[in-house]
């Protein structure tokens, strides 16, 4: 009887310990202004508490964070700054994030947190339609500096000419300053009817599907890589997941 008691006792001081060193453990999350999966609710290009971001992932991280033990802070930057930070320090992470060669040696993954559709917009009442990428060689091409399709089409040797914000490339459109815009399927139309009053955006091209992840740095502790994993599948298992993703495609 003793003995068991002894166990058990173990165990839950060992569970206490555990959890105490998780808490321990402040996790630094990172992410951009990429409506709308995230975004800052001020319309500023950051924020400093988790309060004041929104999105498609931003709910799905924080439903997945409220199910562990973890501290941690919640904070909106650019792309380069929050990649940089996440991909140098262990314990920062950053999402909405691709999965591609050059950054899986630096990441754990949790997720898929959403899906985007690679697409390239021309602009209201164009009549412009392709059947294929390689179409879109002879037009030129708008994009945001730094994304990963941006940089995609500028590898095939596209015309693409990128910009710092990507919220200006529907006025480019408008202006026939590019022929066409590549960015994702569902953020497209939203930052195009929210900066600029623009609907109606004509998809020429969806040429590419991919799985967003959050990215967490490699020399993160596993305790903590662990649970976030098991928040993700208990968000997933109990269907807050599907519920969160199906308020933004509606």
């Amino acid at each position: 009887m003793r003995s068991k008691l002894a166990f058990w006792t173990y165990m839950l001081l060992a569970a206490l310990v555990s959890g105490k060193s998780l808490a321990a453990e402040k996790l630094h999350i990172f992410t951009e202004n990429y409506p709308p999966y995230n975004m800052s609710l001020s319309g500023q290009p950051f924020a400093h508490k988790e309060e004041e971001i929104a999105g498609l992932c931003t709910e799905m991280v924080k439903a997945l964070l409220k199910r562990t033990p973890l501290e941690y802070s919640l904070k909106l930057r650019d792309l380069a700054t929050s990649m940089n930070r996440s991909k140098n320090k262990p314990n920062h992470a950053i999402y909405c994030v691709s999965k591609t060669d050059d950054r899986t040696p630096y990441f754990e993954w949790i997720g898929p947190l959403a899906e985007i559709k690679w697409t390239l917009f021309a602009k209201p009442g164009s009549n412009l339609k392709l059947t294929s990428l390689d179409q879109a060689k002879k037009y030129r091409i708008g994009g945001y500096k730094g994304d990963v399709m941006s940089n995609y089409l500028i590898e095939r040797g596209f015309n693409v000419s990128t910009i710092a914000n990507d919220s200006l490339n529907p006025r480019r459109l408008a202006l026939d300053q590019i022929d066409l815009w590549v960015t994702d399927g569902l953020s497209g139309p939203y930052v195009a009817s929210e900066v600029e009053d623009m609907t109606n955006l004509v998809p020429a091209l969806v040429f590419k599907t991919t799985p967003m992840y959050m990215a967490i740095n490699k020399e993160t502790s596993p305790e903590v890589l662990k649970a976030l994993q098991a928040g993700f599948k208990a968000i997933t298992d109990s269907g807050e997941a599907r519920s969160i993703t199906d308020v933004y495609m509606q």
